[in-house]
């Protein structure tokens, strides 16, 4: 094959497979991270002792145990007024927040709503998504009596399903899903294959290599600026300010490994590339110094006068 089209070849097999390198990444990472329950409740629970998180939380069952306590004291005429109880309901939520029981219920609520969206995404069903909460309230009861709190015990468990998704989301989900899981194996594989023909071909291996090494770096950047713009538009969408941070915080959890494998790459990359270069170089100085010396001897003779 001619050295031309050696090289033009390898340099589309290289450019294919690092045009690659961001996409597989991507969905190696929600195939095999978000998509595993254990993974993704390990992720989660460092957002219970989050304060914006706790806030967030607190805000929202707040209000609806003030729906509920309102409308039983407007029902009672001897009863006070609906907003006087407010700040001790306020300050006993989000005392909650702060107790070992809360980080339970976090844990076991991520895992009850994700194993419950997996379900769903992996039948062929078409109703939707929801959780019962008996389980939960039973651990949180479980929980506070153990540490002896009072009134633990007569807190009910009873069934509450609550929706999660409706069943159009199901469905746009569900072909996302398969998807993903498809590219999750072999865009990666795609990649490393399409990489390594394309050095192989090369005529000068070394520069093929130095250029997958700066393509993948490329790619992995290219990763990270993606990542942090999806982090803006998503904060975007918030229509309530107050919330940005607890969103801001489940975004960066859940985009945590993404955000070190695009890092991971381009430092790998950049170390390949520069690795390369050197070796370059001292095989240059290597051959530069390794060439023969002129032989005096071998000179021609000067005619003798």
């Amino acid at each position: 094959m001619p050295t031309r089209l050696r090289n033009a070849l390898s340099a589309a097999l290289i450019a294919l497979s690092c045009l690659l390198v961001p996409f597989g990444a991507l969905a190696a990472c929600v195939t095999y991270g978000l998509a595993d329950t254990g993974r993704y409740v390990a992720a989660m629970a460092p957002l219970a002792a989050d304060p914006a998180v706790q806030g967030a939380v607190a805000d929202s069952v707040e209000a609806g145990i003030l729906n509920e306590v309102d409308h039983r004291l407007e029902a009672s005429p001897a009863a006070p007024e609906p907003g006087s109880v407010r700040p001790f309901v306020d300050d006993a939520v989000r005392s909650f927040t702060r107790t070992e029981a809360f980080h339970t219920a976090w844990d076991a609520g991520n895992r009850a709503v994700h194993d419950a969206v997996l379900r769903a995404l992996r039948d062929e069903s078409e109703h939707a998504v929801t959780v019962d909460l008996a389980p939960i309230t039973a651990q949180v009861k479980r929980s506070l009596t153990e540490d002896h709190v009072l009134l633990a015990r007569r807190i009910p468990v009873e069934h509450t399903e609550v929706p999660v998704l409706p069943a159009d989301e199901v469905a746009r989900l569900r072909k996302g899903y398969d998807v993903l899981e498809v590219a999750g194996f072999w865009l990666p594989v795609s990649a490393a294959v399409l990489a390594a023909a394309g050095i192989a071909v090369a005529a000068c291996r070394r520069r093929a290599v130095t250029a997958t090494a700066l393509g993948t770096a490329l790619g992995g950047a290219l990763l990270a600026l993606a990542v942090a713009i999806g982090r803006r538009l998503t904060l975007a969408d918030i229509g309530e300010a107050a919330h940005r941070p607890a969103a801001g915080a489940v975004y960066d959890a859940l985009t945590q490994t993404l955000r070190t494998v695009s890092w991971l790459l381009v430092v790998a990359g950049l170390t390949v590339a520069l690795v390369c270069r050197l070796t370059e170089y001292l095989a240059r100085r290597r051959r530069g110094s390794a060439a023969p010396a002129a032989d005096p001897a071998q000179e021609p003779t000067r005619a003798r006068v």
